[in-house]
């Protein structure tokens, strides 16, 4: 029965060509967050390690594998801003995840338009169709079973502002599919894009209707 399985231990290695890891946690949402330095400087970078954590207050989370910019500037200013990242703005968000050093804008790489956020003062990106702002409520430095540094850090951030293209409101329900967006898969490009077919309805037994 064990020879139906491939095991591993991940501190020994995965054994394969690439690692499964982020193939079987998927597909991800994108955490594309917009920054701003204390200087004053834009920053735009997508994170597929993200996710919400919480309803009330909604509390939605990344993960920053190493030190960069994002992390920085949100120490710096405690807030940020989670743009949906859709299939046709999938390109300008691929370009938004370049190794640019801190004083260049992604914005301008990527040809997208800051618009002013209503509670903070980051930016949001205005082609995307909904975007939550976002104030820090924990940055955690992410620690192995035996209390070593990983070097990566969780940030945490409750949504204090939303936005919602009114086209995604049908008779006041948020269409998912209907805004394309896009999840990250496994391997090294690889993406899923939800769209109407993929839709399937279960009720949670006790729970008739979703808050």
């Amino acid at each position: 029965m064990n020879d139906d399985y491939h095991f591993y231990e991940p501190a020994s290695g995965h054994g394969l060509p690439h690692d499964p890891f982020n193939a079987i946690i998927g597909p991800r949402p994108i955490g594309w967050i917009s920054s701003r330095s204390a200087d004053g400087i834009l920053n735009l970078a997508p994170y597929s390690f993200f996710n919400a954590f919480n309803y009330v207050p909604p509390i939605i989370g990344f993960s920053s594998q190493g030190r960069k910019d994002t992390l920085n500037n949100i120490e710096a200013t405690g807030e940020f801003v989670w743009n949906l990242a859709t299939r046709p703005l999938a390109e300008a968000m691929n370009l938004s995840c370049a190794p640019a050093p801190a004083e260049v804008d992604e914005f301008v790489l990527a040809g997208l338009t800051p618009a002013p956020a209503r509670v903070v003062k980051t930016p949001r990106v205005a082609e995307s169709p909904v975007a939550f702002e976002c104030r820090a409520t924990q940055i955690i430095a992410l620690q192995t079973v035996g209390g070593a540094a990983t070097g990566n850090w969780l940030v945490l951030g409750e949504v204090v502002g939303v936005h919602i293209a009114r086209h995604l409101l049908k008779e006041g329900i948020y269409d998912t599919a209907g805004a394309r967006p896009i999840l990250r898969g496994g391997g090294p490009a690889d993406y899923f894009e939800i769209t109407p077919e993929q839709l399937f309805r279960m009720r949670r037994p006790g729970y008739p209707l979703e808050r």
